[in-house]
């Protein structure tokens, strides 16, 4: 498992950094763009999140195509084509010139995200998930941490060779995607059937445990990929991530201008903030992650990071000192971050094979509509009240509400397999087995 680790992880680390880099930078842009398109707090509210709304229409064709096609093609298909829109952002003109390219890039990406879960199931037996998932999405936290200062600096490139500095952060942010796909194509291996550069007895013994947890967590009411539809505790799980991604992407693509209304920031100085609150998240994350593993346990390593956040949204909204709100921020981006990476191992745990394309893909479909919600409701609110207070009480209140729900099917699904463990003269399977 090291091995795979070593193989897969930093690729994708890579490319998931770079994916949101080119999802979220429109957020430092919008301090300089939004003045030269004339754009409201409404219409860039507006122009944040549609994006996840053809994302999400485009979600589960795309996931099908990748179980037909392939992860390792259709992933570099993704990122190629993103890669070539998201830097075609440097070209619009008005805010429905804006709309037009933010939807387009919604279509280029649907899919990738789940497909990626989907890779690392086949990839990663359930005892090593949690951490693996962690571990590729601090991708995430490191695209802030690295491209705030980053879109800072190339905002500072103002009208160098006749293009803003908004225009230069999107050609500059989204061409690296375009090269990345073509090394997905090279780099990756479909399964761990295949897989080359492990030993014979490790392809053996890898493919063995993947294909034995599929066999034991068939469900027989989700033969078929349609079935996920009919399915009760999927669509909970995709109101959960609705509620989560709503206020993920409420407080991130508005992040630069809350900081900066924090303390009244430069741009540069709003960068390097921004990026602050992404450390201590990764840093959550991280060890969250490998304390699930170990102890296997989920549904308290998601609701109680998730209560926590919602409190540093209160202390983020309606504290008067920066500090202590800038403090707030770091407790909220950490308890989100972390609901939002090991709640990926609770439909890992009920979805296989054909059901589990389709049901996270429906899950990640409906969760990213709150990406359109978070951002529009923010900006929504945002117009009629001053400052952000209301918004980020509002952010932590649907956290907390994501938080409930997660424990509560963690809590079910854990009676669920107490009841189904068969019992050998009053030992258990698991411990006969050890």
């Amino acid at each position: 498992m090291a091995k795979v680790a070593r193989r897969l992880i930093p690729l994708m680390i890579l490319m998931f950094c770079i994916n949101f880099l080119d999802r979220v930078n429109i957020g430092f842009a919008a301090l300089q763009m939004n003045r030269d398109l004339g754009l409201t707090p409404a219409d860039y509210g507006f122009a944040a999140g549609i994006l996840f709304v053809f994302y999400a229409g485009a979600e589960i064709p795309s996931n099908l195509i990748l179980e037909r096609v392939g992860a390792r093609i259709w992933l570099a298909r993704i990122m190629i084509t993103w890669g070539l829109i998201a830097a075609a952002n440097a070209f619009v003109y008005d805010k429905h010139s804006l709309y037009v390219l933010r939807m387009l890039l919604g279509l280029a990406e649907a899919g990738f995200f789940p497909g990626i879960m989907l890779y690392l199931i086949r990839w990663f037996p359930e005892q090593e998930r949690a951490g693996a998932i962690t571990l590729f999405m601090i991708g995430n936290p490191i695209s802030v941490i690295f491209g705030a200062p980053l879109s800072a600096a190339l905002l500072s490139l103002d009208q160098f060779l006749g293009l803003a500095g908004w225009q230069w952060m999107f050609v500059v942010e989204g061409l690296p995607a375009v090269v990345l796909g073509v090394v997905a194509l090279w780099w990756l291996t479909e399964t761990p059937r295949e897989a080359t550069w492990l030993a014979p007895d490790e392809r053996e013994w890898l493919t063995r445990q993947i294909e034995a947890e599929g066999r034991a967590k068939a469900h027989p009411k989700l033969a078929k990929w349609s079935d996920v539809f009919t399915n009760g505790p999927t669509w909970i799980l995709s109101f959960s991530k609705f509620c989560v991604l709503l206020a993920f992407f409420g407080v991130t693509l508005w992040m630069p201008q809350i900081v900066k209304g924090m303390g009244n920031l430069s741009n540069t100085q709003a960068g390097l903030v921004t990026a602050i609150p992404y450390i201590f998240a990764t840093i959550a994350s991280i060890y969250v992650g490998k304390r699930s593993d170990r102890t296997g346990e989920r549904g308290k390593h998601i609701a109680i990071p998730s209560i926590i956040g919602a409190v540093g949204f209160l202390v983020a909204g309606f504290s008067e000192n920066p500090y202590v709100g800038l403090l707030g921020l770091c407790v909220a981006l950490s308890g989100l971050w972390v609901a939002n990476t090991v709640f990926w191992t609770l439909p890992a745990r009920i979805l296989s094979g054909a059901s589990a394309a389709a049901g996270i893909a429906l899950i990640n479909s409906i969760g990213n509509l709150g990406g359109f919600a978070g951002p529009y409701l923010a900006g929504w609110v945002r117009t009629y009240s001053s400052g952000f207070a209301l918004v980020l009480a509002i952010l932590g209140g649907f956290l907390a509400l994501s938080a409930v729900i997660n424990f509560a099917v963690a809590y079910a699904d854990d009676r669920r397999r107490e009841r189904a463990t068969p019992v050998y003269q009053g030992v258990s399977a698991g411990e006969e087995r050890a």
